[in-house]
């Protein structure tokens, strides 16, 4: 199950939740982002105009009786409009106009569209506002006094261009939740939205670029009309001091927004790393950054693809094969390797599939290959071939190991005692093989298969038979019970010696749980030719 990647964050800050939280809870988030700093930046941004042109910017005053029907009253209830129609008729519009992201409805293109332009709308509101404030009052204070005309121009504008600027980096951040919502279905076209360079540049031009243009105007003004040394260095102090901090103020913001996709994309990685290739980051960004989330998703998808192919493939021929043929180009053919075989045949399952259902008889026979498998791959083996209701396992192929007869010897004496307790209903005959073989890929080149062919295949698939006639089922070759080591030899014993069906050459026969060395006595033993 694919799970997005749990940071303190996921959307680069803590007061925006969770991509996955509530539709209610999002609504009045997004509300309450949006309301609360826009009306905070527009106040300050009033606050620095007021002080500005009354303190700051050198020229005629305007504090004065004559003023003092703009000052008192019109500037008071204008201000009052303004934030009544920016802040809460604007962003509860702009929220209104969003409402799919806050149900968890299927956002259209052109949803899409509007949420990633939200911020820009908001902007442009802002804009809006503050120039109808430069026309009012310039046009009102120009009535009284037309000196104080380029005095009050320039003030309104540079704080409306700098309260914009931060209006714009704050409702992006805002609207984050909604961007998440937008970007899930994809990045549309032409989505109206800066990208990296632009959106640097516009930062620069409103935090810098803006208030330098100021201090050029301020010097023009002095030629014009020339000021003292003192109101001078005041108002280039002033606004040296206010591009300092809005410049600051704006890089920083504009770092932290940059800076948010990166940093869950680099947590998604270390995830990655660890090997949980369930990772997946929350995409709000629409800029490079955005796809830059987005591809990370793709290619963590295409990891869990990956892994969930290598595990069926796994699954399907055995791991170790596949590690293998991932190591390896894969090719026909094979090579001679010294190998145990064990092979693993259920007694009377044509009794046994009679007289239950298929359905039972699969559960059965599940029941029996878990034992199977899970014995064999502790032993460091691998079952090669389920054959109905027979398996074929195989020790030192393709991965060698030490003691491979031996592995094998003991994983056989295993499944023989966890079949007796765990799935009774079932006995079987187990035959044990020794030798060298063919391991490699048969098959076309199309479609081949990985598998071991000699003679201790064969061997083995006989001595099972065997097997079903010999008290505790489970026999071995002399030559596996030879070429284990000590530790496990010892719990074997010699038998007989007999002349399997489709083989030259004698087989002696070993069993569990006697002493080693038992005088072996020859006979033949007529058995049917079972094809592989």
């Amino acid at each position: 199950m694919q799970r997005t990647h749990k940071s303190t964050a996921p959307l680069g800050s803590r007061i925006l939740g969770s991509a996955d939280e509530s539709p209610r809870r999002r609504r009045i988030r997004v509300q309450l982002l949006l309301t609360a700093p826009l009306l905070i930046t527009n106040l300050i941004g009033a606050t620095l105009a007021i002080v500005l042109v009354t303190f700051v910017v050198p020229g005629p005053s305007i504090i004065g009786r004559q003023f003092g029907w703009i000052n008192f009253i019109a500037l008071p209830i204008f201000i009052g409009c303004v934030f009544l129609i920016g802040l809460f008729w604007g962003t509860k519009r702009l929220v209104h106009d969003l409402r799919w992201a806050t149900e968890n409805q299927v956002p259209t293109t052109a949803n899409q569209r509007a949420a990633l332009r939200g911020p820009w709308r908001l902007t442009r509101v802002q804009g809006f506002l503050w120039t109808a404030a430069l026309i009012t009052f310039t046009t009102m204070y120009g009535v009284v006094d037309p000196s104080t005309i380029p005095k009050v121009l320039f003030t309104i504008a540079f704080s409306g261009i700098t309260t914009c600027a931060f209006c714009y980096l704050l409702s992006e951040f805002a609207l984050r939740p909604v961007a998440a919502r937008a970007l899930e279905h994809g990045v549309p076209r032409k989505a109206a939205v800066l990208g990296l360079t632009g959106r640097t540049i516009f930062i620069w031009v409103l935090g810098s670029g803006v208030p330098v243009s100021g201090l050029m105007l301020i010097a023009i003004f002095n030629y014009i009309r020339p000021a003292t040394t003192d109101a001078l260095a005041v108002s280039i102090l002033a606004i040296g001091g206010v591009t300092i901090c809005v410049g600051l103020s704006l890089t920083f913001i504009n770092n932290r927004s940059s800076a948010a996709p990166i940093r869950s994309v680099r947590l998604g990685m270390e995830q990655v790393t660890r090997g949980d290739f369930t990772a997946s980051v929350v995409v709000y960004d629409g800029t490079e950054l955005g796809l830059l989330q987005t591809g990370f998703n793709r290619m963590a998808e295409g990891l869990r693809e990956r892994e969930r192919i290598r595990d069926l493939f796994g699954r399907h021929v055995g791991h170790e094969v596949a590690a293998n043929a991932m190591l390896n180009n894969p090719e026909l053919g094979g090579e001679e390797r010294d190998v145990a075989v064990m092979f693993v045949d259920v007694i009377g399952s044509t009794t046994m599939a009679a007289t239950n259902s298929p359905t039972t008889v699969v559960a059965l026979l599940n029941r029996f290959f878990e034992v199977v498998v899970d014995e064999v791959d502790r032993h460091g083996g691998f079952v090669n071939k389920f054959e109905g209701d027979a398996a074929l396992a195989i020790f030192g192929a393709p991965t060698t190991i030490d003691d491979h007869a031996g592995s094998a010897l003991a994983a056989s004496r295993a499944i023989t005692s966890r079949l007796a307790a765990e799935v009774p209903e079932i006995r079987t005959g187990i035959g044990v093989a020794s030798g060298v073989a063919v391991a490699g890929n048969v098959g076309a080149r199309e479609r081949f298969e990985y598998t071991v062919i000699g003679d201790p295949v064969n061997e083995a698939a006989r001595l099972s038979e065997l097997a079903k006639s010999v008290d505790g089922h489970l026999v071995a070759s002399g030559h596996a019970v030879e070429a284990a080591d000590p530790g496990e030899s010892r719990h074997w014993r010699f038998t007989e010696t007999v002349t399997l069906r489709g083989r030259l050459a004698e087989t002696t026969v070993a069993v569990p749980e006697r002493p080693v060395g038992t005088r072996p006595t020859t006979t033949t033993v007529p058995m049917a030719d079972d094809q592989m």
